[in-house]
């Protein structure tokens, strides 16, 4: 079939997928058929587990349109295949946004060629019940006149897609927004109610409003649980064992199994059933609709569709959907999306008039442009402001998944998968388990042919090594360490919703801080205000808590430019707007309905100073009356309209109205760079810039206060219709309020922690770049003598190229000189070696970002490398920033309080949320504690887990391996172990010993050096490989060596060595039962001991302390059970109980064969003590493979000890034999780095500009040039 048929769905956004369509074939169905019964079902699994397969076994290829079944492949590094069935279902016509009238004479189709969708549909994101059906037969039984339209359509993770024939594809309905309205259509269009019958027709293809989040059945989840290749692996591992009489171990299998699954299905069910509850709540309430005959209806939230105008009731509801509001106010609390529990207003939609067409106010409505206005999904709206005789109104325009928190719960029901090198590793390893096992499968056939064993013999002794090879206990040994490590974390108050990602944490080597109630307090307290009159600044004061400022208009703004509200008699809001009226000392009342009529329905909020700082009322003249500070003392301002704080435009704007004033006042507040370019030039200080600049270098965070007194022609009406871009121009500068924003106590020694373990630190913060750069240098994440270079960046225009202009962030000091600045990389394996130091950080703002991303990508690379401050971010550069770090392969944390990072800290491999609201469902870890001391605590428990499941790992292979050892040494003479001896094996000694060994707690702190991030590494394959040759070897001396013994000879009760040496009576052993597996022998009971020891003895050496976990003797647990294993062994050993000899199948053997069994295992032990601790930890650990440790790249090292010169030494003469030519590092910020040292141009010297040069070969470019 043509590649062109080939679709891809979801273009550029994160589902992307390729689609490819099938017709079934009714032959190739039955081939399948016949296979699935020759193999006993077995091809069914396999196709149960292979979507692909499955299709292309089933079906024969088609073109999408015509397609029955959909294959799907996700275009991200995982590559996953689905499938889906296509259905069909008829409609009386074929878009949800055509208007359809039952009063229509005559037949019009409702389709025209130029329609966009000409075949969407039903779309509730569920599979159709018969309900569905019926009222789809219903609705066409009701426009008989309209031709039915067959609609094609797939679910796919709660989504329904459509056959588009515009398109020529599938295409997804999501709601109003799909037709790109402008604000005014919304207005004047969609503000108009919907007829019922409109209501139900759109229903057909939006479905029921609902987050619908089944709770599968037990039955159902069952099986999905058990149809897990494991789990098929391990009942086909019990019928082997049943089949070879090794019924006792079968049985505690598949008690192991049947607990494993139980626990698995109980946490399933729970998860599902805690998501049910959290979605559940308030999802279904009744609302108040307007229909077209301008009547209210009250209907379930479920019914609702885009367009419908829902009625939000004053005393506030929980939204059921995603909603515009077209007409009032509501105070809404956003805390389950935003992780902000501050109440946040929400202002009508802007609706420019027709004139203004042109203007950029009537764009496309957007949810995310547009999400002052809009009213999400879970959000709590608390209460609302109208004005008499108005309801307040809002459209719907996203239903049901399509929603803000459908996405959210969409994201958490379809997680991506995991993806980390140890659990690719970890496939791979088992591979070669597999290929071990398979040489073991055709060694043992081959063998029991030469010496005529029967067939069902051979069958299932080959088999068994395969069981043998692959442990059926590693998926519960390896997440016993993942569930400790989660009960430590929570004990540290740190609460994990994904308990996969603690071990990626260990890898973290570099951390993302937001600033505002991250690193800093959350509160901001007022330092002072500096006030400005005549275009000249006054000198600075405490506050504006004074009689002389009372009727000024720099208060009257820090009274009105804020959007804080009354709740419950308490005032409330963003703490910044709180700080700033509090400081004012004035009184906020909101008017009551009644009290609104008197004001000419304009002031819903009145502010007021105190009567005690208002002047005894003073003599009025004619020439005073229009002074505002001169007024009576009846001084009230009521607010017209708000303007909400927008991060994009960095400023918030309010109308109000002073009590008994013709004229009204605009007063706005912002970032003091935005508000100066807003005002006259001549209002604004010459010597602003200064003046601010001292401030944010001292870490304040400054705002800027602007009025203008407006038109008299501009009427209530006409303001609340108004673009703001009218109101926020020409003002007049009034001067800048001061905060201080102080550093938690915390933070600067966890930054020194950080800064000491090789973990870079970088700030990601919406505030002022400089109050950034100095809380950065006071903290510690930029140390005093380093210089920060700023990169500001232009993007093109007037037919100019993009550019970066680098400056210093502060004047250059004499200590530190950029020519000395390069990262030293003599030789990739010399990463010890002392460098020099590095002496720059690279600085930006969100806009220069933006720019830099889009015009000159590879240079952003390089920036990141050494970018610690990044400045006025909004939330989605946040997560690109993210993005750009894991680029270039750093592991990133990413810790923030919530408000306005949830993208961020779903993004980073480990993000942890200061917020305890309901919005930590968006990060993996929340913690309970307020400040960033949880970040080490985390890495550390990281780290500590990370090593834990390499030991578990490692030991469960060797464990495999000795077994496998110990088992093709006695299949060579036809003997195997013992039932009762796998049983104790298995059970006594690597069930007890894995689940204890991984209770080692996190080593106290943070140590420079990282744990590897795969089992395919050098230490790692080094320790396993020696480990299995030293068993391998013993073993073999041990089996060879026994039967050397003078007085060895083919074991039977009548030869028994122990009744030779004593001469017993040979009839005590009349009655013992004939050994058909041949187990009892001398070869098997020495490999017996020699293998129980060898597994503790391994245990032991793989179970790591320092420098990532406390050491094993403070497990108390783990010593506890190895200690008595080895008493019970050595007990056993040298003092044999006849009834436990009989039990484990050991035969008795003379004293001084014991005496060297027990040599051979000193040996061993030593042997193995020896490899792993000293040569492996001291020398080649230390040495040779700390080359991956990142700690010269792009990280300041901890200045080396005088024991650390001796060790470069000897470093320098293993690496030169070792890494005798220069090795490529692995991530790609080594490789920058390493490229950086040797480049002249780096970093970019302050009297440059880098411009962007489009070469069409590679894409883009830049050139650097220095400015004359």
């Amino acid at each position: 079939m043509a590649k062109e048929d080939l679709k891809v769905l979801n273009k550029g956004e994160e589902e992307e997928m390729e689609l490819q369509g099938y017709r079934f074939c009714r032959w190739r169905l039955a081939l399948v058929g016949i296979g699935v019964l020759c193999t006993g079902g077995f091809l069914l699994l396999l196709l149960y587990w292979m979507p692909e397969w499955c299709v292309k076994s089933t079906c024969n290829r088609t073109t999408a349109r015509d397609a029955e079944v959909v294959l799907l492949r996700s275009t991200d590094e995982f590559r996953r295949w689905f499938l889906a069935r296509v259905r069909v279902m008829l409609a009386p016509g074929s878009n949800p946004f055509h208007s359809l009238e039952t009063q229509t004479t005559s037949p019009t189709s409702p389709s025209s060629p130029s329609c966009p969708f000409s075949s969407p549909s039903l779309a509730n994101g569920h599979t159709p019940h018969p309900s569905d059906g019926s009222h789809a037969q219903e609705i066409i039984r009701r426009y008989a006149d309209y031709q039915p339209t067959q609609i094609r359509y797939f679910t796919f993770h709660s989504t329904k897609y459509y056959w588009n024939d515009g398109l020529q594809n599938f295409d997804v309905f999501t709601g109003l927004d799909d037709l790109q309205v402008s604000c005014s259509t919304l207005h004047s269009e969609h503000s108009a109610a919907l007829t019922r019958n409109q209501q139900e027709y759109r229903r057909l293809f939006f479905g029921v409003n609902e987050i619908a989040v089944k709770v599968p059945s037990v039955f159902k989840l069952l099986i999905k649980e058990v149809l897990n290749p494991f789990y098929i692996f391990q009942l086909f591992s019990v019928i082997l064992w049943c089949a070879d009489e090794y019924y006792y171990y079968a049985v505690a299998i598949l008690f192991m199994s049947v607990i494993s699954i139980a626990t698995s299905l109980y946490t399933i069910k729970k998860q599902y059933v805690m998501l049910h509850d959290m979605v559940a709540t308030h999802s279904v309430v009744r609302v108040s609709v307007c229909r077209a005959s301008n009547e209210i209806e009250e209907i379930l939230s479920t019914d609702l569709v885009p367009g419908d105008v829902m009625v939000i009731p004053s005393n506030g509801t929980i939204m059921p959907c995603d909603a515009v509001l077209v007409s009032g106010t509501c105070i809404v609390n956003e805390s389950m999306l935003t992780g902000e529990s501050v109440p946040v207003t929400k202002t009508n939609l802007p609706n420019p008039l027709p004139g203004e067409s042109g203007e950029e106010a009537d764009s496309a409505y957007n949810t995310e442009e547009h999400k002052r206005h809009t009213l999400f999904c879970g959000t709590h709206v608390i209460q609302t402001r109208f004005y008499t005789g108005e309801l307040v109104k809002a459209v719907v325009v996203r239903t049901g998944f399509s929603t803000a928190k459908g996405q959210l719960v969409r994201s958490i029901l379809y997680p991506k998968p995991t993806d980390f090198k140890l659990y690719r590793d970890a496939y791979l390893f088992l591979l070669c388990l597999v290929a071990v096992a398979g040489i073991g499968f055709v060694y043992s056939i081959v063998l029991s042919i030469l010496k005529k064993v029967p067939a069902k013999t051979i069958i299932i002794e080959s088999l068994d090594i395969i069981t043998i090879t692959v442990p059926p206990a590693l998926p519960a040994a390896m997440t016993a360490g993942i569930v400790y490590a989660q009960r430590r974390l929570k004990h540290l108050g740190i609460f994990c919703i994904s308990p996969q990602r603690i071990n990626i944490c260990g890898q973290i080597n570099l951390v993302c801080f937001d600033k505002t109630g991250t690193l800093t307090e959350d509160g901001l307290d007022l330092w002072g205000v500096q006030r400005v009159e005549n275009g000249s600044f006054h000198l600075s004061e405490e506050n504006a808590y004074k009689e002389n400022l009372v009727k000024s208009q720099f208060v009257a703004c820090m009274a009105t430019c804020h959007t804080l509200t009354k709740i419950e008699g308490q005032l409330s809001g963003d703490p910044l707007d709180l700080k700033m009226f509090e400081a004012t000392g004035w009184i906020l009342e909101e008017a009551t309905e009644e009290e609104t009529s008197l004001h000419n329905r304009i002031m819903p909020t009145v502010v007021r100073p105190p009567k005690q700082l208002l002047p005894p009322e003073p003599a009025v003249s004619p020439e005073q009356d229009m002074e505002l500070y001169e007024l009576s003392s009846a001084y009230e301002i009521g607010i017209v309209r708000q303007f909400p704080f927008s991060s994009a435009l960095q400023r918030m704007c309010v109308v109000a109205r002073l009590l008994g004033e013709k004229r009204m006042d605009a007063y706005m507040k912002g970032a003091p760079e935005v508000v100066a370019s807003l005002c006259k030039k001549e209002t604004v200080p010459e010597n602003f810039a200064e003046i601010l600049e001292g401030y944010t270098k001292q870490g304040f965070r400054v705002i800027a206060l602007a009025h203008r007194r407006l038109e008299s022609k501009l009427t209530w009406h006409k303001v609340q219709n108004i673009n703001r871009d009218h109101i926020e121009a020409n003002m007049e500068f009034l001067g800048l309020i001061i905060m201080q924003n102080k550093l938690k106590a915390e933070t600067p020694a966890v930054l020194q922690d950080l800064h000491r373990a090789s973990i870079r630190t970088v700030m990601v913060t919406g505030d002022n770049m400089l109050t950034a750069i100095s809380v950065a240098r006071d903290c510690g994440m930029i140390p005093p003598k380093d210089t920060v270079i700023i990169a500001d960046a232009l993007p093109p225009h007037d037919g100019q190229a993009a550019k970066i202009t680098w400056r210093y962030a502060e004047k250059q000091s004499k200590t530190s000189h950029l020519e000395e600045v390069n990262i030293s990389l003599e030789e990739v394996c010399h990463v010890d070696e002392p460098k020099t130091q590095e002496l720059y950080h690279f600085a930006m703002n969100g806009k220069s970002f933006a720019v830099i991303s889009e015009h000159f990508p590879d240079m952003l690379q390089k920036l990141v490398l050494h970018g610690t401050v990044f400045a006025r971010m909004a939330p989605d550069q946040k997560t690109q920033l993210i993005e750009a770090l894991q680029g270039v392969d750093y592991f990133v944390g990413m810790c923030g309080d919530g408000a306005n990072d949830c993208g961020a800290l779903k993004r980073a491999h480990g993000g942890i949320s200061l917020s305890e609201l309901e919005a930590s469902v968006a990060s993996p870890f929340t913690s309970r504690t307020p400040n960033i001391s949880c970040v080490p605590s985390l890495i550390r428990e990281g780290r500590a887990a990370l090593i834990t499941s390499f030991c578990v790992f490692k030991f469960m292979a060797l464990y495999s391996i000795i077994q496998y050892i110990s088992v093709t040494l006695l299949y060579s003479i036809l003997s195997n172990l013992g039932d009762f001896q796998f049983l104790f094996i298995d059970i006594a000694i690597i069930l007890l010993i894995v689940f204890t060994m991984s209770l080692n707690p996190a080593w106290k702190e943070l140590v420079s050096r990282r744990p590897p991030s795969g089992l395919i590494s050098g230490p790692l394959l080094f320790s396993v490989l020696t480990q299995i040759l030293i068993c391998l070897g013993f073993q073999t001396i041990t089996f060879l060596w026994v039967r050397q013994q003078s007085w060895y000879t083919a074991w039977t009760p009548l030869t028994d060595a122990c009744t030779l040496s004593s001469h017993v009576n040979a009839s005590d052993h009349n009655n013992t039962e004939v050994d058909d597996h041949n187990i009892q022998n001398y070869e098997n009971t020495s490999l017996f001991y020699v293998s129980s020891f060898q597994y503790l003895v391994v245990a032991v050496v793989f179970s790591k302390g320092k420098p990532f976990r406390q050491p094993s003797y403070k497990n108390w647990p783990f010593v506890l059970s190895a200690l008595s294993l080895y008493v019970f062994l050595l007990f056993l050993l040298f003092h044999p109980v006849k009834s436990i000899d009989t039990f484990l199948e050991i035969v008795c053997v003379p004293f001084e064969w014991r005496v060297k069994l027990f040599l051979i295992i000193l040996v061993n032990a030593a042997a193995s003590v020896l490899v792993e601790t000293f040569i492996l930890d001291i020398v080649l650990w230390k040495l040779v493979f700390s080359r991956d440790k990142q700690g010269s790249f792009g990280v300041t090292p901890v200045a080396p000890t005088p024991q650390g010169a001796v060790d470069l030494r000897a470093y320098k003469c293993l690496s030169r034999l070792c890494c005798p030519s220069k090795m490529a590092p692995k991530a790609r910020y080594m490789h920058l780095a390493q490229e950086l040292s040797v480049d002249p141009d780096w970093p970019p010297k302050p009297t440059t500009t880098t411009e962007a040069k489009s070469l069409p070969e590679n894409g883009s470019s830049y050139q650097i040039m220095t400015n004359s």
